[in-house]
Parts: C-alpha cells; sequence; structure tokens
C-alpha cells in the first residue's frame, strides 16, 4: 500500500483514543457502582457532568478547539435545556443500569439504538424508511431477545433501565435535528455540550439530593479512609468529557458511514475487554445473540446508505 493512501495517523490515533476512553469510561463505572460498592450513580453523573462544563469551557472558549458559538435567542435556549434533560436522563440511566447488569450486556442492549431512532424518527417527525431497513432492524432486536434470554446475570430493572437509556439516546439524537435544524440555531457538537453541560448540573444538583442524601458526606468519610475514590472519580469524570472530544475528532476525521461501523466494532470489544476484566459468565448462545445484533446494525447502515443514494438520484442531488 502506498503511503499517500494510507490512513492518516491523526486518524488511527483519534480511533484508538476514542476507543480507550468509551470503553474506559465504561470500565471504571461499572467498578465504582458494581465492584468497587460505590452506589451513586446520580451523584457520579453530576461529577461527569461538572467535568464536561469545565473541559468543555477551556477546550471551546480558551483553546479554540473549534470556533465559540453563541446562543442567538431565547427559543434556542429552552431547546437546548429540553435535549439537556433528556441528556441527563439518559446518562443517569446508564449509569444505574451498570450496578445492575454486565458492561457486556449493557452494551449488547445499547447496540438497538438504531431500532429507537427508527421509531422516534418516525412519531417525531413522521420520516419513513423503506421496508427493507425495517427489516434489517428484526436481528438487531432478536439478538438482544435472545441475549436476554441466556444471560446468567439478567437482572429486570437493570434490563429496563438500560433500555430506558439506550432509547433516551435515540430520542435525543432525533430531537436534535429537529430542535436545532434551521441553520441559525446549528451547534457543533462540542459547543452544544458545552451549553448542555451545565444545565445538566443544574438538573442533577436536586436529583442527587432528593435520590442520593449524604451522598457528598458519604464521599468525603470515604476520601478519609481510602483516597483511590477521589482519584477513581476524578479519572472517571475526565474520562466522560474525552468520550465527547474523541467522538468529535473521529467524526471530523471520518464519514459518518465509517463512525457507525466503528461504533459497531467498538461495541463488540468493549463486550471482549469487560469479559476479560471483571470475567463475568457469558453463554454461547447470548455471544450469538449479541452477533446477531450487531449484524442486524450493520445491514441498517448499509440498507440506509443505499435508500439516501436511491433518493438522491431521484431527486436529482
Amino acid at each position: 500500500m502506498e503511503i499517500s493512501s494510507a490512513i492518516p495517523y491523526p486518524t488511527i490515533g483519534a480511533v484508538i483514543c476514542w476507543y480507550s476512553s468509551n470503553i474506559g469510561v465504561l470500565l471504571f463505572n461499572k467498578y465504582l457502582l458494581s465492584n468497587y460498592g460505590f452506589a451513586y450513580p446520580v451523584f457520579l453523573t453530576l461529577c461527569h457532568m461538572t467535568a464536561c462544563s469545565f473541559f468543555s469551557y477551556v477546550a471551546v472558549y480558551f483553546m479554540s478547539v473549534v470556533p465559540f458559538q453563541t446562543i442567538k435567542s431565547k427559543s434556542q435556549l429552552m431547546k437546548i435545556v429540553g435535549l439537556s434533560v433528556v441528556f441527563c436522563f439518559s446518562v443517569v440511566c446508564g449509569n444505574i443500569s451498570l450496578k445492575y447488569i454486565p458492561v457486556s450486556f449493557n452494551q449488547a442492549i445499547g447496540a438497538t439504538t438504531p431500532f429507537f431512532t427508527a421509531i422516534f424518527a418516525y412519531l417525531v417527525n413522521r420520516k419513513r424508511e423503506a421496508w427493507v431497513t425495517y427489516g434489517t432492524l428484526v436481528p438487531v432486536v432478536a439478538g438482544v431477545v435472545i441475549a436476554s434470554g441466556s444471560e446468567p446475570s439478567f437482572h429486570l430493572f437493570g434490563f429496563l433501565i438500560c433500555v430506558s437509556a439506550t432509547a433516551a439516546r435515540a430520542f435525543k439524537s432525533v430531537l436534535q435535528g429537529v430542535l436545532l435544524s434551521s441553520e441559525g440555531e446549528k451547534l457543533n457538537s462540542m459547543n452544544l455540550l458545552m451549553y448542555m453541560a451545565p444545565i445538566a448540573m443544574v438538573v442533577l444538583l436536586p436529583a442527587t439530593l432528593l435520590m442520593e442524601q449524604d451522598v457528598i458526606w458519604i464521599t468525603v468519610n470515604l476520601a478519609r479512609n481510602d483516597v483511590r475514590i477521589v482519584w477513581l472519580l476524578l479519572f472517571s469524570s475526565s474520562l466522560s468529557y474525552f468520550v465527547n472530544l474523541t467522538n468529535f475528532l473521529v467524526t471530523k476525521c471520518t464519514s459518518a458511514l465509517t463512525l457507525q461501523v466503528l461504533g459497531n466494532a467498538k461495541g463488540a470489544v468493549a463486550v471482549v475487554v469487560s469479559i476479560l476484566v471483571f470475567k463475568n459468565p457469558i453463554s454461547t448462545v447470548g455471544m450469538m445473540g449479541y452477533a446477531l445484533t450487531v449484524i442486524g446494525v450493520l445491514l441498517y447502515g448499509e440498507a440506509k446508505k443505499r435508500y439516501t443514494q436511491a433518493s438522491e438520484t431521484r431527486t436529482g442531488y
């Protein structure tokens, strides 16, 4: 292969950092919430949003990683607030689910995001896909059903809350496309995170005080006996920001289709790594179910690409 046709090193580096930060934050959250026994997912999410607020402001406003974009109207602000609430809900539910189910099962459920995206795209803006596209969602859902039925560590509440997190992520992506679709209101992902994270903090603070009373004092007392908790929280919170940063960099360096393929592969890598780290039991049937889901997601992406190309050809674009 000629050097000119090789994948650029910055792109390879961005993908490696994206994989590492994404899988890392999953493993750290699982360790904190389950293995370590720090059972406070709402407070953990608050820590993550605090870190995202700080790092986003520094990256955008001081380091000029991306051009600074201002909020231009009260209407735009209210839309961002709405997105922040949905974003909060998805992250909190995702963290809560890690208390009850393994990372591998969490990722299997998360792979069904295209299924919920297709549903919300139709409900919100009546966007229809080709029937073959909807057909590819059958193995996506079937794979999770198979994996759920044979999951040795299945927990009903953990399963339901993880499904809620997955649905909320899909709803946020659809809602973001609708609410911030006009040219005057579009924000790149880094600026959007900079505005959403502080709003999420405002939402999460009273929720933490209400749902996890005395968690701050408990954390302080815990830190006196084991200072590792401070470093674990700081590292996990920092990783939560770098997941967003590296996702933006990979998006910038690759195409939407490449990003989707890389995302599917990332989920598979996360499953393998989590099993090696936590040694949670997993059945052969469960692995086959997850593989079926990944295959369905790949088919869904290919079907959507072909449908989009066919539509563009018919309309002459």
